[in-house]
């Protein structure tokens, strides 16, 4: 009888160790996926005791096989199954600091595209700037190329001229040479038959 008892008291001591609770774990929250009911034990053969709602805060106590005890908003501690317990809060939960993160994206992109259109603008009057230049530095260029072709037409226009001065002046000089040189040849011819003076005798007596 003794030996049947120590037996049932080293028994009911296992059971007691084996079903201790862990170290309370916060942190954790209820799976959007969460079914409805949750039950009094760690098994589906316990009873359903109550419900959660998807995206509750609990906290984990212990884990047996596929179900985790958690404590919920209520303060009761119930069993669930392990896969509906996740360390992230709930799309519900994370909806507002989405929503704020993507009214802050927004807010930048339209900076951005504010700052981008700016940017633009400056640089397509920069270019307009830029092409004016070019436009009056084109029309400069035209006048120089016209003044050019200008002075060189007159260049070769005076250079024409120069040349037939230069064959006038060379033809008077052959001229005035060739008169030089006919007018001495006949002076030449003409003077050897000239008739000489004859000069007078000086008479002493």
């Amino acid at each position: 009888m003794l030996k049947i008892r120590n037996v049932a008291v080293g028994c009911a001591l296992g059971v007691a160790l084996f079903s201790l609770p862990a170290a309370a774990q916060e942190g954790h929250w209820v799976s959007d996926e969460l079914p409805t009911y949750v039950r009094s034990g760690p098994t589906d053969g316990y009873r359903i005791v109550g419900t959660l709602t998807s995206g509750d805060p609990i906290t984990v106590l212990q884990t047996q096989g596929d179900y985790t005890q958690v404590r919920g908003p209520d303060g009761d501690a119930v069993w669930i199954q392990s896969q509906f317990v996740q360390q992230e809060p709930s799309a519900q939960d994370q909806l507002p600091a989405l929503q704020e993160k993507v009214e802050s994206l927004t807010s930048r992109l339209d900076g951005i595209d504010d700052e981008w259109n700016q940017r633009v603008a400056d640089m397509r009057q920069e270019l307009e700037s830029r092409q004016a230049q070019v436009d009056d530095l084109q029309a400069t260029n035209n006048q120089l190329n016209q003044a050019y072709s200008e002075a060189e037409g007159k260049m070769r226009e005076m250079q024409a001229r120069l040349d037939t001065q230069e064959e006038d002046l060379l033809l008077r000089y052959f001229m005035y040479g060739g008169g030089v040189a006919g007018a001495g040849l006949i002076l030449g011819l003409i003077v050897p038959h000239l008739p000489r003076r004859r000069r007078k005798r000086d008479r002493w007596f």
